[in-house]
């Protein structure tokens, strides 16, 4: 069973993988790879066992799911009332490796609260109002692309597989954001440092920006746009300081806020009769325009992930990395240059699986219990991992949500990416993890 079960999802992955050349949808392959697999293991299984597994692994892929569904139709209504607008309408240009670090700062810290893809957008949008030659749109479009995966990395909400880490205990919020920040700001700071040294001696004017133009066209003044994108923020914000004082779950957490800002929008909107209703942004109707297919993406794939490690071949896996390389650095530094290649979302799901948090009580006495430390909740291991997983897809540009989103919208191809950019990227991603390291060393003395 456990070969068929691993060519099943080699195929699905492929399929996965092969999305932009086949035409169709990830987000079906993913799901007929779920059904599949479930199915391989009822047939060979015991039904009610496996029955009572299905449901356990679907509270958790769920738990995964209503954050995403909440946080996103918040930062989509914020969008959709141009709160982003309030922050990037101050962002002004004299020259181009100013404005360089004003967008990588911008971004970086943007996509800590926000995802990597919606941040990516909201940057390029502006991008293409400052500059206008395209070699140094599609320059300044890679590093966004660099800056909003590190920036998500280090934030417990700022990335799907950190947000997966984070959820599951793995990590926790405080020593999550203290340990992986400076590395974060590294693996940015590296890359942009050899990008200004590029724009030294060209022309160093950029073209006058108009912000006249909003993404979205809406009906109500500045101040409700600044109200929506405060209470859509600290709604953000609110998710790891109620779970971290309160104990409140972050799914619990995003759906609570999306219902105040919910009330609050509705309660503008019905004083605002001399409008039409078709005209007016509310919840609902941001609601219907949510992107399921990514929800239904990120639910086969982690519901897949599960049936391998039920049937305990991640765990067969995780005793054959260990045997082989035995080297937390080894093993989660190779995951992060496969995550530019292959989606860090299923690679992290996978190594959740393969290696289940340890408890330090249980290891006094236990043969290489110096090894297996690095397992408890905030090791080593699961900080790797979040930056790994996270930095590491900005190597190349399909290695990443926000490298997609900046492929289609500026048809960067793939080979200009890789000769200009991968180099700089793997320069910034080694140099986080020379930091990491060196705070191991500190941490151990």
């Amino acid at each position: 069973m456990d070969s068929i079960l691993i060519i099943t999802f080699i195929v699905g992955y492929l399929l996965i993988v092969l999305e932009g050349h086949l035409g169709i949808n990830k987000a079906a392959f993913a799901l007929i790879m779920c059904g599949v697999l479930w199915s391989i293991v009822l047939v060979n299984g015991d039904h009610s066992l496996v029955s009572e597994a299905i449901i356990s692994h679907l509270g958790d892929t769920a738990e995964i799911l209503l954050f995403l569904i909440g946080a996103m139709t918040i930062v989509d209504l914020i969008d959709r009332h141009d709160g982003f607008d309030v922050i990037t309408k101050r962002i002004t240009c004299r020259n181009k490796i100013a404005l360089l670090w004003v967008l990588v700062f911008i971004t970086f810290f943007m996509s800590a609260v926000l995802d990597n893809m919606t941040t990516t957008i909201i940057m390029i949008v502006l991008l293409r109002k400052l500059l206008s030659e395209r070699k140094d749109v599609m320059l300044f479009a890679s590093m966004i692309v660099i800056a909003a995966n590190s920036g998500g990395a280090w934030s417990p909400i700022g990335d799907v597989t950190t947000l997966m880490l984070w959820m599951k205990e793995n990590v926790t919020s405080l020593p999550l954001v203290s340990y992986l920040i400076v590395p974060c700001i590294v693996s940015v700071v590296v890359p942009a440092a050899f990008v200004s040294m590029r724009l030294r001696g060209t022309d160093m004017e950029c073209k006058r920006i108009n912000h006249t133009v909003y993404a979205h066209e809406t009906v109500v003044g500045k101040r409700f746009r600044i109200s929506v994108l405060v209470l859509g923020v600290m709604g953000l914000l609110s998710v790891p300081i109620l779970k971290t004082f309160v104990g409140l779950p972050p799914y619990m957490s995003a759906l609570l806020s999306l219902g105040v800002i919910w009330i609050v929008t509705d309660c503008a909107y019905n004083h605002k009769t001399h409008i039409d209703e078709r005209r007016k942004n509310r919840v609902v109707r941001v609601l219907r325009k949510i992107d399921m297919s990514t929800i239904l993406f990120f639910f086969g794939i982690l519901m897949a992930v599960s049936a391998l490690q039920y049937t305990g071949i991640l765990s067969r896996l995780a005793e054959l990395l260990d045997g082989s390389l035995h080297n937390v650095y080894a093993i989660v530094g190779s995951i992060g240059v496969i995550s530019s290649i292959v989606d860090n979302v299923p690679l992290v799901a996978a190594c959740m699986g393969m290696y289940p948090v340890v408890d330090p009580v249980t290891l006094t006495g236990v043969a290489d219990s110096a090894y297996l430390m690095n397992f408890v909740q905030d090791g080593p291991f699961w900080q790797l991992l979040a930056y790994c997983a996270g930095v590491g897809g900005s190597m190349l540009i399909i290695g990443s949500a926000a490298g997609v989103v900046a492929m289609g919208l500026e048809k960067i191809n793939f080979g200009w990416y890789f000769k200009n950019i991968t180099l700089l990227a793997f320069l910034g991603y080694v140099a986080g993890l020379a930091i990491i390291f060196l705070e191991d060393l500190i941490f151990k003395i």
